[in-house]
């Protein structure tokens, strides 16, 4: 697998790199969770989940062959998006005009650096 993740086409790139959104903005929400519990065992266990969910995010966001900044900056834009879906359904907060308005910004400076071709 090492091997043939120089020849990622952009799409797969991009799933990847959604799977990494997922597991960063889940493991934040683990560590929210645990701060926000009342029994120490169940602190214990969230910020237990969120440590591991963290450590994979961390490797599964720089398999991509890209350079580092290119990289990075695509992956925000998907961070953007999986970040308010866990907020709207795990949270149950809606982003309002400010979030969205800058959030369409953040997704046309991701879709720049992922297809301008220089």
């Amino acid at each position: 697998m090492w091997c043939s993740l120089a020849g990622m086409n952009n799409f797969l790139i991009l799933l990847l790199l959604t799977l990494a959104a997922a597991l960063e903005a889940g493991g934040d929400a683990l560590a929210r969770t645990a701060l926000h519990a009342h029994a120490m065992p169940v602190r214990i266990g969230f910020f237990g989940a969120a440590a591991v969910v963290l450590f994979i995010y961390g490797v599964t966001v720089n398999l991509p062959p890209w350079d580092f900044g290119r990289l990075l900056g695509v992956y925000v834009s998907l961070f953007f998006v999986v970040a308010q879906l866990i907020n709207l359904f795990v949270f149950g907060i809606k982003p309002g005009a400010p979030i969205l308005t800058g959030g369409a910004l953040i997704l046309a400076g991701g879709l720049l650096m992922t297809f301008w071709k220089t």
